[in-house]
């Protein structure tokens, strides 16, 4: 049975037994009806299969690596994607987002965190992908229909971001974002004048059961950090000489200086 049939369905793509238990066990209790792969391959037809709202995806797997599983998946799926690594490094998590992964844990983790950041994923707005057709970018998908209403257009420097569309462009040309991006963007676009914290975007993204269950961690502050650097290289802004968003050493970031 898919998600689409009713069932709220979870696939976990994870060789290592101990680690793919804990993970059946954690979705399960979630609410999550779980489907398990042992390889890549293997992970991709049980999407294909199952149509997940949740797949979680192991970096290192015998046959090929996750980086091509979620390649491959973001052809006919709009599943959330949340990637695990071993590592922390910050290449391995750039690689992981802009494959397509909507978010990435490091190993070991903390169920209750991993929990925390699935829910406050399925809050945000999901695009759906159909067998066959080229995904939409991540950051510009949207749910049901809504009725008319005055767009929300937020402006910096030639950047223009249509909140509502969940479109962005540069000068006139359009920029693809992921999800976890875009809701950055939005937030720096909101506060023009304000330095946001590293601790208050990792809330913006994860929502505020994450906030009342858990501590903001290094690791959440260093996730905020790759996204950004993301973010700035779609955007084709220089973080040694900014001219949309700039960092506050030690603190966050803000927007430039309209000047």
């Amino acid at each position: 049975m898919s998600e689409t049939d009713g069932e709220r369905a979870a696939v976990v793509v994870e060789d290592d037994a101990d680690i793919r238990f804990l993970l059946e066990a954690t979705l399960g209790q979630a609410g999550f009806a779980v489907h398990s792969a042992t390889t890549g391959a293997e992970g991709v037809e049980l999407v294909r299969a199952h149509e997940p709202l949740v797949t979680t995806l192991d970096i290192s797997l015998p046959d090929i690596d996750g980086f091509e599983v979620a390649r491959r998946l973001r052809t006919f799926s709009s599943t959330y994607l949340v990637m695990l690594t071993g590592r922390a490094e910050e290449i391995d998590t750039l690689l992981g987002l802009e494959a397509g992964a909507d978010d990435y844990v490091t190993k070991p983790f903390r169920p209750r965190e991993l929990r925390a950041r699935i829910e406050a994923m399925l809050r945000r707005p999901r695009h759906r992908v159909t067998a066959g057709a080229a995904p939409a970018p991540p950051g510009t998908g949207g749910t049901a229909a809504s009725p008319p209403t005055a767009a929300r257009v937020l402006t910096h420097r030639g950047l223009r971001m249509d909140v509502d569309a969940r479109l962005v462009d540069r000068d006139g040309t359009p920029v693809h974002l992921t999800r976890s991006e875009f809701d950055l963007l939005a937030a720096l676009l909101s506060a023009p004048h304000r330095v946001l914290a590293k601790a208050e975007l990792v809330r913006r993204l994860w929502g505020d059961d994450y906030t009342a269950g858990a501590a903001v961690t290094d690791a959440d502050r260093r996730t905020v950090e790759v996204h950004l650097a993301n973010l700035r290289r779609k955007l084709g802004d220089d973080a040694a000489a900014p001219r949309l968003i700039e960092t506050v050493r030690g603190v966050g970031y803000r927007l430039t200086s309209d000047r």
